[in-house]
């Protein structure tokens, strides 16, 4: 929601169905990791995505990825492998 511009507490608050005392602590989780920072204009405060920090994130997760893409292409192999086998014809003893 705020990804492309600053909202207000009560413009975030607005769109959700929980207190406004939720959304200020959830506001607060994320402005602790770096996520939102807060900007006071006049009596407002605005909150404001700074989504660099999903970089970290999104690179911790990307070697999982490699690691699990790698490990579903052995599984692939391993049940062509079995299928073949199984649909091989059998010889005669």
């Amino acid at each position: 929601m705020i990804a492309s511009h600053s909202l207000n507490l009560n413009a975030i608050a607005e769109k959700f169905d929980v207190s406004r005392p939720a959304i200020s602590q959830h506001i607060k989780i994320l402005t602790e990791c770096g996520l939102i920072v807060i900007k006071k204009q006049g009596r407002e405060r605005y909150c404001e995505a700074k989504l660099q920090k999903l970089d970290e994130v999104s690179a911790w997760a990307e070697q999982y990825r490699k690691l699990w893409a790698d490990r579903f292409d052995g599984l692939d192999r391993l049940l062509v492998e079995m299928q073949a086998k199984k649909n091989a014809p059998r010889r005669k003893k």
